[in-house]
């Protein structure tokens, strides 16, 4: 390598993108060298079928935001479209490269794969690849024996603060010379989209007015399809792409708890935090979920797959009102709570009877805080393929009636159903022929007879996932599971 090239750091941003709490910004800032941060937008990802683009969007957004909060500093993120090797060779004709920080990443097995060729090339150029830990997160773990203390003393830390010294980040002037070395990406965006827009700004935005006033009604609303949008925090997507981490949300929480009178509230919003590490840990030690269930005595579980009932499913056609406002609220503005998001896996993987990989990329694609290590143990869970958790088969109709009483959510999102009492709004298939004709409504014209009998279907699903619970595979399969990802405290519980 030659020794007359500036010596430099460089900051690979991918889901952390944010100035604040992010390790491998202070530790380049500490290497001493001038720094340089990098975003790459990478074929490979936007090729891949689980991203979609209101992803990219939203990644956009967060890095004309950063760029924003960069002013000051006189300087901005490098952002290209390319391989990261690539970028990295054709930057180090100009610059000696001697350390490259970036946070690890739980992501898809197509990242994980990247990573390992990324290693070897840092290690045949003697560049100094450091990954910092995410939210938590531990890699190499072989048992969950020391995991909670570790992630205590991770959350414990206060959060980092970005304070680079005059001069020591890129210039904007310096970029803009590299900039003219690789293919650029337009980050203009379409802001007139149903969507929630991307960057550390907005998340702030978001997490202040949900810890001021909006956590109040949480834990009352947190089911509700409708009053849930409001209710709950909506900080996800900026968790999921980094512009808020994980530890300075808790601190906030944590010092809002103490002069606050509904703590309830508060710690439940907390504790939902740390699970979220939890289900990134279980997928960070256990990777192969993303293809096929983590429990090896479900792979023979064999399920006919039906393109017709994935398309209704999909498009909210389903002839159950719920189920269809759900998915057709979600395409439009990417987002549901908890429990709707867990009602329409557990509808398509019991009722419809097809495999839960079948609903992986439509989701994941759907879904504008996609985070690999939620979805795929979520997915799992949902569809009664761990063996370790207890089977819930939700039923769409008692749901209906429990958290859309009125029938606001359903039919704001099915408005062909606007004209129909209430009692038809959650079950229009039980209207006669005669009350058909009073409203002007025809079963099967203005909306879906119902593609499947539930009662059935229900009890084909829980007949079939108990009676597999009972094999030898399964049953060993549980035990290992939980030795594996039981963290101690659970165990003695």
């Amino acid at each position: 390598m030659p020794t007359d090239k500036k010596k430099i750091s460089l900051v690979w941003l991918k889901r952390d993108l944010r100035l604040q709490d992010n390790e491998a910004i202070v530790n380049a800032l500490n290497s001493g060298k001038p720094v340089l941060l990098l975003y790459v937008f990478e074929q490979i990802l936007m090729d891949d079928e689980h991203y979609s683009e209101r992803h990219w969007n939203f990644i956009k957004q967060s890095l004309v935001d950063l760029n924003k909060q960069l002013e000051t500093h006189k300087s901005k993120v490098l952002v290209v479209k390319s391989d990261m090797i690539v970028v990295i060779n054709q930057l180090l004709n100009y610059y000696h490269i001697t350390n490259i920080f970036s946070h690890q990443e739980t992501g898809i097995l197509i990242t994980y794969e990247r990573d390992k060729l990324f290693s070897r090339f840092c290690k045949n150029n003697q560049i100094n690849w450091s990954e910092s830990i995410s939210n938590g997160v531990q890699r190499g773990l072989k048992n969950r024996d020391q995991w909670i203390e570790k992630c205590n003393s991770y959350f414990e830390i206060e959060p980092l603060i970005f304070q680079p010294k005059k001069g020591q980040l890129f210039s904007v002037k310096e970029i803009k010379n590299l900039e003219t070395c690789f293919k650029l990406i337009n980050l203009e965006t379409n802001f007139e989209t149903p969507f929630q827009k991307g960057g550390r700004t907005t998340g702030l935005k978001y997490l202040d007015s949900f810890l001021n006033n909006r956590f109040e009604n949480y834990l009352f609303n947190i089911s509700k399809p409708e009053l849930a949008r409001t209710s709950c925090s909506r900080i996800s997507p900026y968790i999921a792409w980094g512009n808020l981490s994980i530890r300075e949300v808790y601190h906030r929480a944590y010092q809002q708890k103490k002069i606050v009178q509904n703590k309830k509230a508060i710690e439940a919003f907390m504790s939902r935090l740390r699970w979220q590490s939890h289900f990134i840990q279980k997928f960070e030690m256990e990777h192969t979920m993303e293809e096929a269930s983590i429990n090896k005595g479900f792979h023979k579980l064999k399920k006919e797959i039906s393109k017709q009932y994935q398309i209704a499913w999909k498009t909210g056609q389903t002839g159950f009102p719920l189920i269809d406002a759900c998915m057709r609220c979600l395409n439009e503005t990417g987002y549901l709570n908890f429990r709707m998001r867990a009602l329409v896996v557990s509808f398509f993987t019991h009722n419809l009877w097809q495999p839960w990989q079948e609903a992986t990329t439509h989701l994941s694609q759907m879904f504008l805080d996609f985070e690999p290590g939620i979805h795929f143990p979520q997915l799992q869970m949902q569809a009664g393929e761990t063996g370790t958790n207890i089977l819930r088969i939700y039923n769409p109709i008692k749901n209906s009636y429990e958290h859309d009483p009125d029938g606001i959510f359903i039919k704001k999102w099915v408005p062909e159903l606007n004209s129909l009492d209430l009692k038809f709004i959650h079950e229009p298939y039980l209207m006669t022929e005669m009350e058909q004709g009073f409203y002007n409504f025809r079963l099967g014209v203005n909306y879906p007879v119902p593609i499947i009998d539930i009662d059935e279907t229900r009890k084909k699903a829980s007949d079939t996932l108990w009676n597999l619970r009972k094999n030898k595979v399964v049953k060993r399969e549980t035990e290992r599971i939980l030795k594996k990802h039981t963290v101690p405290k659970m165990k003695s519980s």
